[in-house]
């Protein structure tokens, strides 16, 4: 029986699954300064996905 609001425990596995296969996409930016002044910035950006779904995102656009 399927509970609206139930808690089920998901593994690892299961949750790194399913963020694959569905792609995730991480960004983050850190700057350095000192004194106001911007000396370092580092712009992050990761996509994480199954080749399936990086084949099927293709063809959408």
């Amino acid at each position: 029986m399927n509970q609206i609001g139930a808690e089920r425990e998901v593994t690892l596995l299961e949750l790194l699954d399913r963020l694959v296969d569905r792609g995730v996409v991480l960004t983050g930016d850190l700057m350095i300064s000192v004194a106001e002044v911007d000396l370092i910035r580092v712009a992050l950006n990761v996509v994480v996905a199954s080749v399936e779904r990086m084949a099927e995102l293709e063809t959408r656009r």
